[in-house]
């Protein structure tokens, strides 16, 4: 398996651990340790999307990154 391949199967395997934890009630949506979680894995799917040349997918990353770090100096 390549770099490439593992950034992205690792930021979602993120993103994926963050929505379970809210889900399980292990930590709220509204935490500074969600909005952590969900940078980092969207910062790593960002790189992965980047390797792939898919402009829609960096979009879609970028905007999630943004939000998440917004969020962590909000509160």
């Amino acid at each position: 398996m390549d770099h490439i391949t593992i950034h992205g199967i690792t930021g979602a395997f993120v993103i994926l651990f963050a929505f379970m934890l809210n889900q399980l009630g292990k930590i709220n949506a509204e935490s500074k340790w969600y909005d952590a979680i969900n940078a980092v894995g969207s910062l790593l799917l960002i790189v992965y999307a980047v390797f792939l040349n898919s402009v829609p997918f960096v979009i879609l990353n970028t905007v999630w990154f943004v939000i998440s770090v917004m969020g962590l100096f909000k509160k």
